[in-house]
């Protein structure tokens, strides 16, 4: 079984350092689709965000850890379009 097979609603996301980055959507492919409610402030407030499946460290309790930190993770952010955020 997979890591992504463990991830299921409502969980928390955070990055490596333990960062919060959202909460778990849905799994829609071979990603993770983050609640619009935690995406953020500025470009990226009122988008879905998706985050690929091969950055998932673990998955513990209700808490996905990914292998990066936020910076990186939220430079290849992909929003609902499927187009990365720039």
């Amino acid at each position: 079984m997979s890591s992504l097979d463990q991830v299921r609603e409502h969980m928390q996301v955070i990055d490596a350092e333990g960062t919060p980055l959202g909460k778990v959507d849905k799994i829609e492919g071979d990603r993770i689709k983050l609640t619009r409610d935690s995406s953020g402030a500025g470009s990226h407030e009122g988008h879905h965000h998706f985050i690929p499946a091969g950055l998932v460290a673990d998955v513990e309790g209700e808490t996905v850890r990914l292998s990066a930190r936020i910076d990186a993770v939220e430079s290849i952010f992909q929003t609902e379009e499927g187009g990365e955020n720039s």
